[in-house]
């Protein structure tokens, strides 16, 4: 039975974006994955384009707000930021929780170069994230 996973975060521009293509790279068909945001902020297109350096394209997925989900019974909430996780709603589901506060590459400041570094930090935190994720739950 595939299993139905959400990715939450503040704005669903970064991180739970970044995550929900990872996830769908690593549980390919045996899992349905969405993200969604507390706000909705678009995704962010310095997301886009590291994500493509490393072979995923997350160029078509659009930023959603979580009420659009209310009705989906998720099997694993994931949340990617301590923000969404204090204001995760309650979703009138079993899903089973999972939390980890990964840092904002949308907040990075300095050079171009400074600020791809931490998309591509960010990134790699996710990756093996989700690679555990997968590889432990599905």
């Amino acid at each position: 039975m595939t299993k139905k996973i959400l990715v939450l975060c503040t704005g669903n521009s970064c991180r739970s974006q970044i995550a929900e293509g990872y996830l769908r790279h690593f549980a390919k068909d045996k899992a349905e994955v969405y993200s969604a945001g507390i706000e909705t902020h678009g995704v962010n297109p310095k997301a886009i384009a590291t994500m493509l350096e490393d072979g995923i394209d997350i160029s078509t997925h659009t930023s959603n707000n979580m009420d659009e989900y209310r009705n989906i019974g998720f099997d694993f909430v994931i949340t990617v930021c301590d923000n969404a996780k204090e204001r995760c709603p309650f979703f009138p589901s079993n899903a089973k929780k999972f939390h980890y506060n990964f840092p904002d590459p949308a907040k990075a400041t300095g050079t171009a170069a400074e600020i791809a570094e931490q998309f591509r930090h960010v990134r790699q935190l996710i990756k093996n994230y989700c690679e555990a994720f997968v590889k432990t739950n599905l």
